[in-house]
């Protein structure tokens, strides 16, 4: 009877549905029959939240009669899985509701929301032009930037634990440093930077001196000469985002190397090792270990903010969207530019994740 209820619920689900998802479908410009397989899978699966429901229901009603039978033992057993199919239940059936509730916002006055951010013509037409722009840019940013920061930012930890008298000035200089990137908002240490210093024309002696191509700026055609431009300020930019990012990821540093029980210090220098070799080979590694996850946060932050670079002129991926949003009335291509950024961030997080799992088990291994 239970098998019947769930096909009869199934096939109203899907009968009852169909014709406002055809109906958004059409407005959003829907033509290829894989969206309307990726809905049947979809309503599928919500169906299929009443299988543990109606196996809840079953299991409580065989712990009614084990208990009226005076079987206690068979009744808590029946009872433990009833409770457990209905937590199940209950917990994917808060998800699909969390979504339903989106898709209804998508659909609300006739599909204007979802048209807005999800028109699916425009983000297919245009999906290569901001990815491409993403890679080239964005992406490139971050992973530059990203190293020069764990360089950077172990360089600053290090000079602010300098120890004795003779390292309270180098102290003083990497806390001034520290307080001050931290305090400025990226987005005006990226205006000063990016901006500031071509203005200067310190841009142009230090390119004449690292690339021989930009000594002259004049014997190039406007093209090159744009091109020229347009990688110094990438370069800026970098620069930028590695001065406000390695403040924070000192800071993320020192206190990883200060989590180290002072003993570590004391036995590596009583076997005759110097300050620095007893931090490089004694200290920071015990001491990254336990910062992966901090340092994991600081990067998805750094590469969140490389859209902010539009501002000194530079076309990432945002500014090529924001281009295609003006010029067609909608903001689907910066949609694109938001599943770009998830996309890329949430396997950092995973790996993270399995590292840490890695690193524990080995602890708690003795390894």
């Amino acid at each position: 009877m239970g098998g019947v209820i769930f096909a009869i619920f199934c096939v109203a689900c899907a009968v009852g549905t169909s014709m406002v998802v055809d109906n958004a479908m059409n407005l959003l410009g829907v033509a290829s029959p894989w969206w309307y397989l990726v809905y049947g899978l979809v309503t599928l699966a919500v169906a299929g939240l009443f299988r543990p429901a109606l196996q809840g229901f079953r299991l409580a009603g065989s712990a009614s009669r084990a208990l009226a039978a005076n079987d206690i033992v068979q009744a808590r057993i029946d009872t433990a899985a009833a409770r457990n199919a209905s937590l199940l239940t209950f917990g994917w059936g808060f998800f699909s509701l969390i979504s339903l509730g989106f898709i209804c916002f998508l659909l609300m006055n006739d599909v204007a929301v979802g048209k807005t951010f999800f028109l699916l013509p425009l983000i297919e037409a245009k999906w290569w032009l901001v990815t491409w722009k993403f890679l080239t840019v964005n992406l490139f940013i971050f992973v530059v930037a990203e190293i020069f920061v764990l360089i950077w930012g172990l360089i600053v930890a290090m000079a602010r634990l300098t120890p004795g008298e003779a390292g309270k000035p180098i102290r003083a200089l990497a806390i001034l440093y520290c307080d001050l990137f931290r305090g400025l908002p990226g987005i005006v240490t990226l205006y000063l930077i990016g901006f500031g210093i071509p203005t200067s024309g310190l841009s142009d002696i230090i390119m004449s001196h690292v690339v021989p191509l930009f000594r002259d700026l004049s014997a190039l055609n406007p093209q090159e000469k744009a091109a020229a431009i347009r990688v110094d300020t990438v370069w800026w930019c970098i620069l930028a985002v590695t001065m406000t990012y390695g403040a924070y990821v000192a800071e993320v540093y020192r206190a990883g190397i200060d989590s180290i029980h002072h003993s570590q210090t004391m036995a590596a220098r009583s076997l005759g090792l110097s300050y620095l070799q007893t931090m490089r080979f004694v200290i920071v590694p015990q001491a990254v270990r336990r910062i992966v996850a901090p340092l994991l946060n600081d990067f998805i932050g750094l590469q969140k903010d490389t859209a902010l670079v539009q501002v000194v002129g530079v076309i990432d991926a945002f500014s090529q969207a924001k281009i295609i949003a003006a010029n067609a009335f909608n903001l689907s291509a910066v949609t694109v530019v938001a599943i770009l950024f998830v996309l890329i961030t949430i396997p950092q997080a995973r790996l993270v994740d399995k590292l840490i799992e890695h690193d524990n088990a080995r602890m708690k291994a003795g390894g």
